[in-house]
């Protein structure tokens, strides 16, 4: 579908940010971590996430700001001096973790962005009524280690530290001990600011905002998150000699679970989602009938009720599969958050903003999971959302022009004069 004429996305407001550093330091970044077949990937607490960290620290550094670091690795660059010091700060930021083969915005944006608001502030001599502070939270993706969110859901006390170190990767290493390898593994209290507000800027990785003609997203919710890993215990058998009726096929049992939560999902007529994301089979060979299924299953609706009711009837398909089958059925949650509300007045602050620059802007829900999601839980807490170039994320094709990327900064930067500068109370 044809985008909307850029006319009212690109009126510069009365203040900007620095374009070219910005852009500049996106693109610097996305060349961190490229393998030599040109893929991006930084999962955290690799030698690729170092890198990354490490540029990002040498930005915060000559940028003036105070660096800490926490035991799960979370990164804060800290602007406040002495007349604001003992007030609660504005928290602004987001992930430089990527999936494996991935763009170079989703994440990287948000902590980017606000470490430019900050110097833009700072460049033009204003002086906050409260301390700003730019984050870059570990692990937000979950792809070498779960959950997901797991540097910001250990900042807010939603998982002790000893456990999330604890935490064995994918790859079989170890959280903690990847953190003090790579130099990462910090000494400052954990939950050591506790927000006055929280903003985090990102990329939308949908297709609505660029579909209707929207310049930003005042992001009102958040969907609730539902991870499991089914595993499927069957008999191995030959495949050409095991008559159909006659197969415990551990294979055909996953089969019948995806194809469940598809038509289930599209006779409830409801926003709900779900994804089999991952799927192994043993003995994971051509001609013989798999004895053992191992999937994820990836649930997600934006209303707890029917997040349950959803949960409930994988549940009881489960057992009827296994019985029909004759498989032997297993479930381990991985991770469950439930949908979160975001604050009306950051929400309003954002799209009183949009306004003012002359932009588009519309509500809406996230489908993904941001730090946001858990920084929600101690501090009044919004997002802003910028067009997704078809909706495409989590891929190299990921893409937003450079004016919508200009334009979610700008709007970032007014919101945060608004809250920490201009007496804001919030709810």
């Amino acid at each position: 579908m044809t985008r909307n004429t850029h006319e009212s996305r690109t009126q510069m407001p009365l203040h900007s940010i620095d374009v070219a550093r910005l852009t500049g330091r996106i693109r610097e970044l996305g060349e961190i971590g490229r393998d030599p077949q040109g893929q991006l990937t930084r999962l955290a607490g690799s030698d690729n996430d170092k890198a990354g960290r490490d540029r990002f620290v040498g930005w915060l550094e000559t940028a003036g700001l105070e660096v800490a670091i926490d035991p799960i690795g979370n990164i804060f660059g800290i602007w406040r001096d002495e007349g604001n010091a003992d007030a609660a700060p504005v928290m602004l930021g987001s992930h430089i973790d990527t999936v494996i083969n991935a763009g170079i915005y989703d994440g990287c944006y948000g902590v980017l962005a606000a470490l430019e608001v900050i110097e833009t502030l700072k460049g033009r001599g204003v002086v906050p009524d409260r301390p700003v502070v730019v984050a870059a939270f570990t692990n937000e993706e979950g792809v070498r280690y779960a959950p997901d969110m797991l540097g910001s859901l250990v900042y807010v006390g939603g998982l002790p530290i000893e456990a999330a170190l604890a935490t064995i990767g994918t790859d079989g290493s170890v959280l903690g001990e990847e953190l003090e390898r790579i130099g990462y593994a910090g000494d400052a209290e954990p939950g050591l600011l506790r927000p006055h507000a929280y903003v985090e800027l990102h990329i939308e990785q949908g297709p609505v905002l660029e579909r209707e003609g929207f310049a930003i997203g005042a992001v009102e919710n958040l969907q609730g998150i539902s991870w499991q890993r089914v595993t499927i215990d069957g008999v191995a058998n030959h495949a050409g000699t095991t008559p159909m009726a006659m197969r415990n096929d551990a294979g055909l049992a996953a089969a019948r679970i995806g194809l469940f939560l598809r038509e289930h999902i599209a006779l409830s007529n409801a926003p709900s989602v779900a994804t089999v994301g991952t799927m192994r089979f043993e003995p994971d060979a051509i001609n013989v009938i798999p004895s053992r299924a191992t999937f994820t299953v990836d649930l997600r609706d934006p209303d707890e009720d029917r997040l349950q009711v959803l949960e409930a009837a994988l549940a009881d398909f489960l057992v009827r599969v296994a019985a029909e089958e004759g498989v032997e059925i297993s479930v381990e949650r991985l991770a469950r958050f439930q949908p979160v509300g975001f604050d009306q007045c950051i929400v309003e602050a954002i799209e009183a903003s949009a306004k003012a620059h002359g932009l588009k802007s519309r509500r809406m829900t996230s489908g993904a999971g941001h730090d946001a999601q858990m920084i929600a839980r101690i501090a009044p807490t919004a997002m802003i959302f910028v067009p997704s170039r078809d909706g495409i994320s989590h891929n190299p094709r990921e893409h937003t022009e450079p004016a919508d990327l200009v334009a979610g900064a700008n709007v970032l930067l007014d919101v945060v004069e608004r809250i920490a500068c201009r007496g804001w109370k919030g709810n």
